[in-house]
């Protein structure tokens, strides 16, 4: 099967909450990347002509996520030639992070999810023991010093897998021994995935951020609690120190928000998601908090 490559659009997005903001990325701008210290390589096997690229078409005719009609930045099968395996890579500039520092992006799918789906995947990886070009992937298998797997979207090649719309995912940095010089990889990895494969179409990445929460745990636990836990249907959250809820925020192990509201609620409904263990995150004026809980 032959796949006709779609015309593309972009947007810029922007996320704000409590914290101290280390990076932000909108990709109103692609070509200004490289002078920022972001780069691109692409390991596909065999080699296709596509990179990570400015957004914009008929692929993604609402733009992106946050902003114009090309304000994104996205990937597509021709990463690869024929039946390949596509991995490629876009690399942040060096960011000083510590456990507790927040990761956020948007991602979807090109396209409405209509017709004929070709699966896709997308991998977040962090790199926090070689900055240098020697941490560089190398090969379509290959992930160098990039071995933190943070999020991956669509880990299985699935047909509804890949959101179409616009949805954010986050990752809670943890495991580092305080402050660390770290990159960060978007890795566009799909086997079985080019023009005639039977995977692979396109994908937009948009509002990426890293932020330094101003407050850890402990601020959480000082002013907040939630009941039941394990909780079935209803998680209820209790506020002290006369705290106001800006936004909330429910959170899998995947990184991806399943959850989340802007007004000052105290009870949230938590019957539609899977068994599992999730993180609830509460953004206030003075500052935010991040928890565990298990839904039943």
């Amino acid at each position: 099967m032959i796949k006709k490559l779609l015309s593309l659009s972009f947007l810029l997005a922007s996320l704000t909450f409590q914290a101290q903001n280390l990076i932000s990325e909108g990709f109103d701008t692609f070509a200004n990347l490289a002078g920022l210290g972001w780069t691109t390589t692409n390991q596909s096997l065999p080699l296709g002509a596509s990179t990570w690229a400015q957004g914009g078409g008929t692929a993604f005719t609402t733009g992106g996520q946050a902003g114009g009609a090309t304000s994104f930045t996205l990937c597509n099968f021709n990463s690869t030639t024929g039946a390949g395996t596509i991995s490629n890579w876009l690399i942040t500039p060096t960011i000083s992070l510590q456990n507790g520092d927040v990761i956020t992006f948007y991602s979807r799918a090109g396209g409405t999810g209509t017709g004929t789906i070709y699966p896709d995947r997308l991998e977040m990886r962090l790199n926090s023991t070689d900055v240098a070009a020697s941490g560089n992937p190398v090969g379509d298998a290959g992930v160098g010093a990039f071995t933190t797997l943070a999020v991956s979207i669509n880990p299985t090649l699935t047909t509804s897998g890949y959101p179409f719309t616009w949805t954010q995912y986050s990752y809670t940095v943890s495991g580092l021994t305080g402050v660390v010089s770290c990159k960060i990889g978007f890795r566009y990895f799909v086997t079985n995935g080019g023009p005639t494969g039977a995977n692979s179409n396109i994908i937009g990445l948009d509002t990426f951020s890293v932020d330094r929460p101003l407050s850890s745990d402990s601020f959480f636990k000082n002013n907040f609690s939630f009941y039941p836990n394990p909780v079935n249907n209803v998680l209820n959250i209790s506020v002290k120190n006369e705290m106001t809820i800006n936004n909330l925020s429910i959170t899998d192990l995947n990184g991806r928000v399943v959850s989340s509201s802007s007004a000052a609620i105290n009870s949230i409904d938590v019957s539609d998601l899977s068994s599992g263990v999730y993180f609830i995150s509460i953004e206030t004026n003075e500052g935010k908090g991040t928890a565990k809980f298990v839904k039943n």
